[in-house]
């Protein structure tokens, strides 16, 4: 049966996609047929990691969403080579970056009830054993949607004090809305820091499992998210800890 993954922070900039891209092409790797969505239909950018800036988009999911196409219509295959080598599959289903069709989602809106059955079909579909949802940061109808329909959450925090409260509410209705697996991923944590206290610490404060903290690096700055870093730097602590996070998801 098939396992959705959101991955969910209550403010932007924490590395959510960075972080969804990563651990799906991981997982993928690893032998399985993985999807990745992304929801943030209002700034979507997830596309860019896996090398679709420049590229023409037939359908995204806008054009599932306003009844233009089949969900699996929007499924570009994206698989790298070390996906492929391995037996895996990875498929993006993007949200268009288009100014007008942004604008349009946010003067018309559209039936969230169409993204849970769009994601009951995929799966279906394209036979897939994990979809990725890469959700829009904050709370709206469509991310509770997301969290509600998951087998597990990832929620992604800073260790910076906004993050903390904010993440506390993501907590507190994940609860309410009895998703499975809750897990939290501390990322952009300074390298000097000692990684165990800062995981003692937010299991202590949410009553969550950590399930890895990340280092801030150099290596991901210098990356600006031309690639993915799991793929570039498949032996670096950092990756490290992804794929730790990737088998607490499988497991």
């Amino acid at each position: 049966m098939a396992k959705i993954v959101s991955i969910h922070s209550f403010r932007g900039g924490t590395g959510k996609s960075n972080t969804t891209a990563n651990l799906a092409t991981t997982i993928a790797a690893a032998g399985h047929r993985v999807a990745v969505v992304d929801t943030d239909i209002q700034s979507p950018g997830i596309h860019v990691l896996f090398g679709m800036a420049e590229k023409p988009l037939n359908h995204t999911l806008n054009d599932y969403l306003w009844g233009n196409c089949a969900i699996a219509q929007t499924a570009h295959d994206v698989s790298p080579d070390a996906v492929k080598q391995r037996n895996g599959s990875l498929f993006l289903i993007p949200s268009s970056s288009q100014v007008g069709d942004i604008t349009r989602v946010l003067k018309e809106g559209y039936d969230v009830r169409l993204l849970r059955n769009g994601l009951r079909d995929l799966v279906k579909e394209m036979n897939l054993d994990y979809v990725f949802v890469d959700t829009h940061p904050g709370l709206n109808e469509e991310t509770l949607l997301s969290i509600a329909i998951s087998n597990i959450l990832l929620v992604l925090l800073r260790p910076d004090r906004q993050d903390f409260q904010g993440t506390a509410v993501t907590v507190d209705l994940a609860r309410k809305l009895r998703v499975p697996k809750l897990l939290i991923v501390v990322n952009r944590v300074l390298q000097n820091s000692d990684a165990e206290e800062i995981r003692q610490q937010v299991e202590a404060k949410y009553n969550v499992p950590v399930a890895g903290v990340l280092p801030n690096c150099d290596e991901m700055m210098q990356l600006a998210s031309s690639d993915l870093f799991c793929l570039q730097y498949s032996n670096h602590p950092l990756t490290q800890v992804i794929k730790q996070i990737a088998n607490q998801v499988m497991n």
